[in-house]
């Protein structure tokens, strides 16, 4: 085709990718999602997607843009069917950026910069980036992260979110414009602007540092300080973080976004605390969010099941993270993803052979948690790892050590060693991959899994889940953890041998929705949820004619929403 001539023209013919074997790691999702596409195309620079996207437009074809695609909702790849239009995926990893300004107080990063990347080229000036979350050691991008209001682990910070951002949208009359919302005077035509910002040909005078846009959250500490409101303190669909790129689920082709960045603390500590009584972790919460001058850093809940499993199911991850540290980690992902598209067409191999067999090796290794974290798992079934940093450390240890003392509350916490500290946090990290490599490595048992991410109201005191037994009796496994202080919970579930796991979710979602919550939280809606009001509206308003990522939320795949 001729659309295909032209793009190879851009980026050249080993950029363009059109056979099914080798685009089928851009079409299919992380966790699961599948569909087809016209092309692959893997720019380089912005002024190369700048050209992409006016083919693209000229032609009237469908654009999904694709960064590291490490999402767990399917959000970032075709879906299977419904579209009126050939779909081009857009995979932005190789236009990598990070420009440091204002004294490096903010950043402006690519499409293609990664979280890890941006925290590495921060800690060489003393400074901490907007957001930490699990998937930033197997690649997740900057981008990634303000496209869906991204939450991890930073308590002080909130989602990922800036009113800074440089985008291409096609507006209601089918027009291409390059909005310039970065702050920065880069010149008037669009290869004029993406040029300068690319060679970072400007210079302080041209920022803009006084207007009303930020590159943060907004007033998040009182929001989550707020323990008595009977909504949640962060999900998606939250009105108060849609702003053009931020939320915006690849409706607009962000070129670059401005973010904050923050003083890298002194030193820090993490209380590991454990407890057979959640109502226990409820007082702390609620204590610590209304009488702390300091806020922690961040308090990460782990149940005992969840911790059993990571134990046994993620142990090659622990090792290989404790051993060699997160940066080999994309390209392990990568190696161990390509290694399994090879072996899929030896007869010899079974599927997922290389899961079988890392996890059939793990078990020749002694276990890796350090001898406090298993006595606490023998004594309790509820963790929280509470870490704070500078003047919040001695706060939290005269309080903790106060709380303790009296006998109404049960359990007990120590101080972590660094090396106590950091196994704990990348325990923690890899139970979210456990119910992938169970469903792997049980093949036969033909498993499914059943992932929610939610949103509890901040004023609920029985955060703990108590399922109905017609539900309870469906699933073989509970991982209960996530991020207690704002009450944002990760419920994986393996479910039962034949257990329809579309018909439970939704007996699942109606339990949810009479507890006030509110899901997905973090993940997105993908093409798992129905999007609501407020983020369909922001989807149209983005995007008019539906020429981006359509049918996300569930919502039209067709030309104009029709």
């Amino acid at each position: 085709m001729s659309v295909v001539k032209d793009l190879k023209n851009i980026v050249g013919a080993n950029n363009v990718i059109t056979s099914k074997e080798r685009s089928e790691p851009y079409r299919e999702g992380y966790r699961s999602g599948h569909g087809n596409a016209l092309a692959v195309v893997r720019p380089k620079t912005l002024l190369e997607l700048w050209q992409i996207i006016k083919i693209i437009h000229k032609n009237n074809l469908i654009v999904i843009m694709q960064a590291a695609n490490t999402g767990l909702t399917e959000g970032s790849v075709p879906t299977a069917s419904g579209y009126d239009r050939n779909v081009i995926v857009i995979n932005t990893m190789r236009i990598k950026g990070i420009q440091l300004i204002d004294d490096n107080q903010q950043v402006i990063t690519f499409p293609g910069t990664t979280l890890h990347e941006l925290e590495g080229r921060l800690d060489k000036v003393d400074r901490d980036p907007h957001s930490v979350i699990g998937s930033s050691n197997i690649g997740a991008t900057v981008i990634g992260g303000i496209n869906n209001n991204s939450g991890g682990a930073l308590i002080q910070r909130g989602p990922a979110y800036t009113e800074l951002s440089l985008y291409a949208q096609i507006d209601k009359n089918n027009d291409l414009h390059l909005v310039n919302h970065l702050g920065i005077d880069l010149g008037k035509t669009p290869e004029e602007i993406l040029t300068n910002l690319e060679n970072h040909n400007y210079s302080d005078k041209d920022i803009n540092y006084d207007n009303n846009r930020v590159g943060h959250n907004r007033d998040y500490e009182k929001r989550v300080r707020d323990v008595n409101a009977d909504s949640p303190t962060r999900y998606n669909a939250d009105p108060q973080e849609l702003y053009e790129v931020s939320g915006s689920a690849g409706k607009l082709v962000a070129f670059a976004v401005r973010l904050n960045t923050y003083p890298k603390p002194k030193e820090e500590k993490v209380f590991y605390i454990g407890t057979n009584d959640p109502s226990v972790l409820e007082h702390l919460r609620r204590h610590i969010l209304t009488e702390f001058k300091y806020l922690p850093v961040s308090g990460e809940y782990m149940h005992r099941e969840a911790y059993d499993l990571a134990k046994k199911y993620g142990k090659d991850s622990l090792m290989v993270i404790d051993t060699l540290g997160t940066k080999p980690l994309p390209f392990l992902f990568h190696t161990q993803a390509v290694t399994e598209r090879i072996l899929h067409h030896v007869p010899t191999f079974k599927p997922n052979f290389t899961d079988r067999m890392l996890q059939n090796i793990s078990r020749i290794f002694p276990d890796q948690l350090p001898k406090r974290m298993e006595r606490f798992r023998n004594q309790y079934a509820h963790y929280l790892q509470l870490k704070v940093a500078d003047q919040g450390i001695n706060e939290t240890r005269q309080y903790l050590k106060k709380f303790f003392q009296d006998s109404k509350n049960e359990g007990i916490y120590f101080e972590c060693t660094p090396k106590e500290a950091k196994v704990a946090a990348t325990h923690r990290y890899v139970a979210a991959a456990v119910p992938i490599r169970y469903q792997k490595t049980h093949p036969k048992d033909n498993i499914q899994i059943l992932p929610l991410d939610i949103a509890l109201p901040r004023n609920e005191t029985n955060w703990f889940e108590k399922l109905p037994k017609s539900i309870d009796d469906q699933i073989q496994y509970k991982l209960y953890y996530g991020h207690f202080l704002d009450h944002v919970m990760h419920q994986d579930y393996i479910l039962k041998k034949g257990v329809d796991a579309h018909k439970l979710k939704t007996e699942m979602l109606k339990n949810l929705d009479k507890r006030g919550a509110l899901y997905p939280a973090e993940h997105n809606v993908g093409h798992l949820y129905h999007a609501p009001a407020s983020l369909v509206n922001h989807y149209k308003e983005n995007d008019p004619t539906n020429t981006f990522n359509p049918g996300i939320g569930m919502t039209s795949t067709k030309k104009d929403w029709k």
